[in-house]
């Protein structure tokens, strides 16, 4: 890339094996929906997340609706969910006709709250109205609390859907992500750490749940001759070409990981120093894949808000991003309830006015990382001098 070459935020990253799968599937005629790669591909996802069984999807999105249906959410029902997200955690639980409940983050993780996750559990066990499901992010790699959201989840038998969309090849504890709930997703949209252009994969240890979330994917064909249907279902299976992609990025999925890690590293020992900087913690006993390296400004310790630093490093031609508005902030759940972590503080409220991502695709070289840290360092010592 050319030094004033665009540098991205988290640019897609081929391996240069995914033509072989292709080329396969091309040479066999299986270019349609499902064939070889797409059954290999929820093997091998499968094995690596150490589950009974996966399904591959369109996107992350139809994983978590479809794991919504699968645990009979409907009209009238509530769904908790990590407030700090992007939008598809939660514009399911609006599919399916449900409420969501939003649930404030926690400074060590970034992710859900277990103290207001717990106070949300309470107020609703004693009014006669727990939620289906509770849906936790592990938000830019990092993974929540899980011990602790799993026995509160447990004590009131609500189930969870792990959102593991940003969070593929990261381990909780020495378990992957996304293998802890009821249900784990991933996503392979372009800009995730691997990917398939676009696409998505249900994980379960259910395997009869996979099994219905098969055939309700596949437009919920019963078993007949002819085309005959018994309940309303989705287009929703990945292509078998795009499968091809997946597993070419899968075998190369733990070094991308490295190479994140490595990333993160940089950026660290270059401002970590800097009065009013904080990286995204990682949790005691856990393994980020780093997906985005993030971190928060204080404004009042550096002089510096996110958007002018956003603004200084697109006038380079650099990609940044505020971190995800949180959803209990957007028009679209105005007026939804909310548990701070709290009383009183919104710590997801704080993260968004405070974050930024950095550019983190495995793909960068040092040249364009050190671009972005140049910029970075200069806007922070010139913010700083006028506090």
């Amino acid at each position: 890339m050319q030094h004033n070459g665009r540098i991205y935020l988290s640019a897609p990253h081929m391996s240069g094996k995914e033509q072989t799968y292709i080329q396969e599937a091309f040479d066999t005629n299986w270019v349609a929906p499902l064939g070889p790669n797409v059954d290999a591909f929820e093997t091998e996802i499968a094995a690596y997340a150490g589950v009974a069984g996966a399904v591959a999807l369109s996107s992350g999105t139809a994983a978590i609706h479809l794991a919504l249906e699968l645990l009979e959410v409907g009209r009238g029902d509530r769904v908790f969910c990590s407030t700090l997200t992007f939008i598809a955690s939660a514009n399911p639980i609006l599919y399916q006709g449900a409420e969501p409940v939003f649930i404030d983050s926690e400074p060590d993780t970034w992710n859900m709250s277990p103290e207001a996750l717990e106070l949300a559990l309470d107020e609703a066990a004693r009014a006669g109205k727990l939620p289906k499901a509770v849906v936790v992010v592990h938000l830019y790699g990092q993974s929540a609390k899980m011990d602790r959201i799993s026995d509160l989840c447990a004590r009131y038998e609500v189930p969870i859907v792990e959102d593991a969309a940003e969070s593929l090849g990261s381990t909780y504890r020495g378990t992957k992500s996304g293998s802890m709930g009821q249900f784990g997703i991933y996503s392979f949209n372009g800009n995730k750490i691997i990917t398939t252009s676009g696409g998505g994969m249900l994980i379960s240890n259910d395997v009869q749940a996979l099994a219905k979330a098969r055939f309700l994917a596949t437009q919920a064909r019963d078993p007949a001759l002819h085309y005959q249907h018994s309940v309303m279902g989705y287009n929703y299976r990945m292509s078998n070409l795009l499968a091809g992609v997946g597993r070419a990025q899968l075998e190369v999925l733990d070094e991308r990981v490295e190479a994140r890690r490595a990333i993160f590293e940089t950026y660290r020992d270059a401002f970590g120093n800097h009065r009013g900087v904080r990286f995204m913690p990682e949790l005691a006993d856990t393994r980020s894949n780093r997906w985005l390296t993030t971190l928060t400004i204080d404004k009042q310790e550096t002089g510096l808000n996110i958007p002018d630093l956003i603004g200084e490093l697109s006038a380079h031609n650099i990609e940044a991003r505020p971190v995800w508005k949180p959803l209990h902030l957007q028009p679209l759940f105005q007026g939804v309830r909310y548990y701070p972590h709290e009383d009183g503080t919104s710590t997801s409220d704080r993260l968004f006015e405070e974050g930024v991502c950095l550019p983190s695709g495995s793909g960068m070289n040092r040249s364009e990382q050190n671009r972005v840290i140049s910029i970075v360092n200069e806007a922070l010592s010139t913010a700083t001098a006028n506090v």
